[in-house]
């Protein structure tokens, strides 16, 4: 069992901000008081300076390498949030106030994602999950398309709920937007079968401040000036994501991470698999303690990312939590919202301490079972 000290990482179950590989964290501390060859920090320098022109350059090669994104789609890197990609997609996609985006309502997220549509059009909740308190996900036949609609709307995995798609869901004619803020860069995407997917990087690609926006590039004509500098994707196209000053540190982090899973991982392939087998470990483990464990998401659409599960009470709920921050593993305590207990077992997560958790959940069920 790990034991937690000043001196020790401890594991860290966060939703986010999350891990981080210890690798990377090692080039930030070497590389933080001076970047080798430009004798000033990454913190220091100039956006518009020689120095961080290739670290922008870098960062946005790699993601489309690491993400396999086709030519003709931009990668913009932008600030705000989701908060702010709730506003500026229907902002940027619905070009007319009589217009319709449609949208997967799955969890917390993605229903606060379709709040801002009101603002520049019709909203039309295509699927909605709250009557099942979302342990599911829409079976085929079950989303209400609209005709001609603006673009489909979905959130790939939802944090608090623990529900994941495994395939990007049937748009028909619209164009599909993902929000895949929880879980970029942790699998293989078809970038292709959507039209802008954006994410923000604090959960599997970086650390916050940052959100990366995949977008087609005839998608950009929509907004064709229509919208103020900051709102409108075609600007900072154009700008090569400096329509302002951009977040220069998290891109830079954002670089390495990338750089981790395309060498030291080798693709989101092989990245896949190990995020498939830390889920494994803990879902087996969750099935087979005779109810003591109970999952929130049905078994067909559990999350890789976050494990969602509860005790037989929430008072060993919070006993299960603090113990387990005892013991060296923090950031158990499920949402507010649902309660229970929450483990994101992102990229970083090491095999190590999903293994130590297990150990752990074993040994907490053995002793109040």
């Amino acid at each position: 069992m790990i034991t937690a000290s000043a001196q020790t990482r401890i594991f860290n179950f966060s939703s986010g901000p999350a891990v981080l590989p210890e690798s990377v964290l090692e080039q930030i501390q070497d590389e933080i008081v001076c970047l080798p060859g430009v004798g000033s920090s990454i913190l220091e320098i100039s956006h518009r300076g020689s120095a961080f022109k290739p670290i922008l350059e870098d960062a946005r090669h790699r993601y489309r390498s690491v993400l396999k994104v086709p030519d003709d789609y931009e990668i913009l890197f932008l600030q705000g949030g989701a908060i702010l990609q709730n506003a500026m997609i229907p902002a940027n996609l619905i070009t007319s106030p009589h217009g319709t985006a449609d949208y997967l309502v799955t969890g917390a997220w993605s229903k606060k994602s379709s709040q801002d549509v009101r603002f520049y059009g019709n909203l039309n909740v295509a699927w909605d999950g709250g009557s099942h308190n979302f342990d599911r996900l829409p079976q085929t036949g079950e989303i209400g398309l609209t005709p001609n609609a603006a673009y489909l709307h979905y959130t790939s995995n939802e944090t608090i709920h623990g529900v994941q798609f495994a395939s990007p869901p049937d748009s028909g004619d619209a164009p599909l937007v993902a929000d895949m803020s929880s879980d970029i860069l942790s699998r293989p995407v078809d970038v292709s079968r959507h039209g802008l997917i954006y994410a923000c990087a604090q959960k599997n690609a970086g650390v916050a401040g940052l959100t990366v926006v995949v977008i087609r590039r005839d998608l950009l004509e929509r907004s064709a000036g229509r919208l103020p500098t900051y709102m409108d994707y075609s600007k900072h196209a154009e700008a090569e994501s400096m329509a302002n000053t951009p977040p220069t540190f998290a891109i830079y982090v954002s670089g390495l991470i990338s750089r981790w899973i395309e060498d030291e991982i080798g693709g989101l392939e092989k990245m896949d698999r190990i995020n498939h087998d830390k889920a494994a470990t803990l879902y087996k483990l969750i099935d087979s303690s005779d109810g003591f464990y109970c999952g929130h998401a049905r078994p067909e659409v559990r999350s890789m990312m976050n494990v969602v599960f509860r005790t037989p009470s929430e008072e060993l709920d919070k006993r299960f939590a603090d113990e387990a921050n005892d013991a060296g593993m923090s950031t158990l305590k499920g949402h507010r919202s649902l309660g229970g207990l929450r483990a994101s077992i992102y990229n970083a997560m090491p095999v190590a301490g999903v293994e130590a958790l297990a150990q752990f959940m074993n040994e907490f069920a053995r002793k109040n079972g």
